[in-house]
Parts: C-alpha cells; sequence; structure tokens
C-alpha cells in the first residue's frame, strides 16, 4: 500500500492572488497547514488517541518549493505521506498538485517533534504510532 494519501482538496480563490495574478506565497502555507492537519488521522492515528497517550507533534522545521504558479479558479490537492521517522520525530512531505491535470506546483517537507505537554518536551514517538508510520514509509524526495 502506497503511504502517499490525499489529505486535502482547495479552489484557489481572487483573494488569493497577488498584484502579479497568481497566489500568493502565504496561501500555499495556508494550504499546507490545512494538510498537515489531516495527515495525522488519515495516515497514522487520531489526535483524541494521541491527547490519550499523552502526547501531540509539533512543527519544529518545514521548507517549501515553489515550482509552478497557481491562478484563480484552478483547483488543487494535497498528497501527504511520512518519509522519515526518528526517536521522537517524523518527517512528512506534501505535494500540491493541479486537481485536474496532476500537474505539480509546489511541495513541502516537514518535520515534527512529539511533544509531551505535562513535561513542555520532547517525547518518544508512542509504539502503536511508530508502527503504523513505519508500515507506511515513503521514500524520501531528493
Amino acid at each position: 500500500m502506497s503511504g502517499w494519501k490525499e489529505t486535502y482538496r482547495s479552489v484557489v480563490f481572487p483573494w488569493q492572488c497577488d498584484h502579479f495574478g497568481h497566489m500568493n506565497v502565504r496561501w500555499y502555507a495556508h494550504h499546507f497547514d490545512d494538510a498537515a492537519f489531516h495527515i495525522w488521522p488519515v495516515l497514522a492515528t487520531s489526535f483524541k488517541r494521541m491527547k490519550e497517550l499523552g502526547v501531540h507533534p509539533v512543527v519544529a522545521h518545514t521548507a517549501t518549493d515553489f515550482v509552478r504558479e497557481l491562478q484563480p479558479g484552478d483547483l488543487i490537492v494535497i498528497e501527504s505521506a511520512f518519509t522519515t521517522i526518528g526517536n521522537s520525530s517524523v518527517t512528512y512531505e506534501q505535494r500540491l498538485k493541479d486537481a485536474e491535470t496532476g500537474t505539480l506546483h509546489a511541495k513541502q517537507k516537514t518535520v515534527e517533534v512529539f511533544f509531551d505537554p505535562a513535561t513542555r518536551g520532547a517525547t518518544p514517538v508512542p509504539d502503536e504510532i511508530r508502527q503504523v508510520i513505519e508500515a507506511n514509509l515513503e521514500a524520501p524526495s531528493e
């Protein structure tokens, strides 16, 4: 089974575009961030279960590559996959594509660290979450 799963769909609205007529970079971040919330229940576990385990992930680093501009009315889809798992962190990648043509418009790589809200520090990835992620890891992109 492929680790890449759809985590988000939307449309580019005119008010998301800048004076050059294409979607402004702040909105790429918005769409990727919304997709990131869905990564966990779609690819690993629910936020409710993480709360029961006493952990939650927090973003430590993110990098976005802009490939092709988007214009008002473009339909977009984001696919996400976990690519690396460490002791207390995971890396996932996201690909923002045109929903009709599949053309890649942007990609993002994010590292999240598991966080214990009681100690306010990093904590190991719980075993039950680790097992699900490890079973669905995709190779990191270049």
